[in-house]
């Protein structure tokens, strides 16, 4: 999901390859155009992968998305004008793609550079292969190149060691926070840093800060959370969990002090894919339960709008 100029949602449909604008009286309106018939002509769905990540690229009416096709997982951009998107213009490829473990996150960060999340693709050994795209968090300029400032000059490597992230996001001093799904363990939350290693497969959760792995900040076990979306506002970093059919939120003023406890805020919607903050305090969630793990209901998937206070 990503929130467009003037307060329309934007949804990805990861299965059928289609986008859909969603007004704030819940209206809504699907994505039509070239650009649209591509993306639901050459999306690949199998697993976890297809349609993806979505976002809004900054003073513009363009978006960006990552989505699988034939010869793997590509960053797309292309120019949204009402419900109509333009051609697709490719900004990234090469990215291996698998049933699972795909990322799949995009999202323009307060640098202005655009930030793209992908998975090992269950190749696990890629993500400590500095030179592999996959089981990275990637720092683009806005038309796909490399991002002065990387760590190594000329690579799109921002961060790496990574399994599955499905969110990103920062707060207001510019800290950038990453959910990350485990394997049979733990769930992560983590605070990005420039080419720090986050550890996969080598280690899950805490414990590898003498092997020069960053800890993560917070843990879950993979059936409380396997997270996916997040959403930081001036309180928390809110996170959106599948299989543990929640949304959590850890408290920043707790991080300051050092350590925080997730609270859970929200339950008893089913699997939960994506979180957006809006302005004025509230949030946006959205749920999973057709993709195949869930338990549908009449009427899924949905979007819920919500005010949440503090507990």
């Amino acid at each position: 999901m990503a929130l467009l100029p003037g307060g329309d949602l934007l949804v990805t449909l990861r299965d059928t390859g289609t986008l859909v604008r969603v007004a704030p009286d819940g209206t809504t309106t699907p994505v039509t155009g070239p650009g649209a018939d591509a993306l639901a002509r050459e999306t690949v769905h199998r697993g976890e992968s297809g349609l993806l990540g979505v976002a809004v690229a900054p003073g513009t009416s363009d978006i960006v998305v990552q989505r699988t096709g034939t010869d793997g997982n590509a960053v797309l951009r292309g120019t949204l004008t009402g419900a109509t998107l333009g051609e697709l213009t490719t900004l990234l490829d090469g990215i291996a793609s698998a049933q699972f473990h795909d990322g799949g996150a995009v999202a323009f960060g307060p640098d202005g550079m655009l930030y793209v999340a992908t998975g090992d693709a269950t190749e696990p050994r890629t993500a400590q292969d500095p030179d592999s795209l996959n089981g990275k968090i990637l720092r683009l300029t806005p038309e796909g190149e490399p991002a002065p400032g990387n760590p190594v000059p000329g690579s799109p490597v921002w961060s790496l060691g990574h399994r599955n992230v499905q969110g990103l996001g920062w707060d207001a001093d510019g800290r950038m926070f990453a959910s990350e799904l485990g394997q049979d363990t733990f769930d992560e939350l983590n605070q990005i840093l420039p080419g720090r290693n986050y550890g996969w497969p080598e280690v899950e959760g805490t414990g590898g800060t003498d092997d020069g792995f960053e800890d993560p900040l917070v843990t879950w076990t993979t059936d409380e959370a396997s997270p996916s979306g997040l959403a930081v506002t001036d309180e928390g970093v809110y996170v959106a969990a599948l299989r543990g059919e929640r949304l959590w939120r850890v408290d920043l003023a707790e991080l300051a002090e050092g350590a925080a406890t997730p609270t859970v805020v929200l339950d008893g919607l089913g699997r939960l894919r994506g979180v957006l903050a809006e302005p004025g305090g509230t949030l946006l969630v959205s749920s999973s339960a057709t993709d195949g793990r869930g338990e549908p209901r009449a009427g899924d998937d949905r979007v819920w709008r919500l005010t949440l206070g503090r507990s």
